[in-house]
């Protein structure tokens, strides 16, 4: 038996992803959290096999969520799942350590699939994000300029450059309005920018920008 917390704060999302998994005999759902908080909580306490992570949630959430999670519980099995298409998402959250990634779109007919594979210690990933990950190892001095970003800058970079502004971001991140001033700076020093405006442009040359949620 698959022993499985779900993490969402979409309370239809989450009954969505119960109502998929009804018909699994092997997976069992123990346990469920709407932020952070709660995940680190159930992390804590233990009791499951695997967590199936949305990546954007109030609280602490993304990759610096795995980041902790690995470190509190190493064995931990993560998969995440997400709206974010971008195989640079999927990137970090693997480099991070979650053993799968798969977007909402894909849940309803490789959900089930994907818990079975991480959860017998085979990543989930699709063609495109191996590709990424090979050309990460084989070229790690890209020059592209969004991975020069630290985790929680990309995660800042990807929100402005979706239309967020900088008091909404820090709302979502849980971060002062000046720490995000201070991490948007930072962002365009690192990438040679002097305006929203051409982060824009940049994130669609290079196909990364998001569905965030609201």
């Amino acid at each position: 038996m698959i022993r499985i917390v779900i993490a969402d704060d979409h309370t239809i999302m989450r009954e969505g992803l119960k109502r998929i998994l009804d018909g699994a005999p092997d997976i069992d759902i123990v346990g469920e959290a709407i932020d952070g908080f709660e995940v680190l909580g159930h992390v804590r306490k233990g009791g499951f096999d695997l967590l199936l992570l949305d990546l954007s949630m109030p609280g602490r959430s993304g990759v610096d969520l795995i980041r902790q999670i690995k470190a509190e519980a190493p064995k931990l099995t993560i998969l995440i799942l997400t709206m974010h298409e971008e195989e640079q998402y999927a990137v970090r959250a693997i480099r991070a350590g979650a053993q799968g990634y798969l977007t909402k779109e894909s849940a309803g007919t490789q959900l089930v699939g994907a818990i079975r594979k991480v959860a017998s210690g085979r990543p989930y990933i699709s063609t495109e994000v191996a590709e990424q990950l090979a050309l990460n190892i084989m070229m790690p001095h890209e020059s592209l300029l969004h991975k020069q970003l630290s985790d929680r800058e990309f995660e800042v970079f990807s929100l402005l450059v979706a239309g967020r502004s900088i008091t909404e971001i820090a709302n979502s991140l849980h971060l002062s309005v000046k720490t995000v001033s201070t991490h948007k700076t930072r962002i365009m020093q690192k990438m040679g920018m002097s305006s929203l405006s051409e982060m824009v442009q940049y994130a669609v040359a290079h196909r990364l920008l998001s569905p965030f949620k609201t």
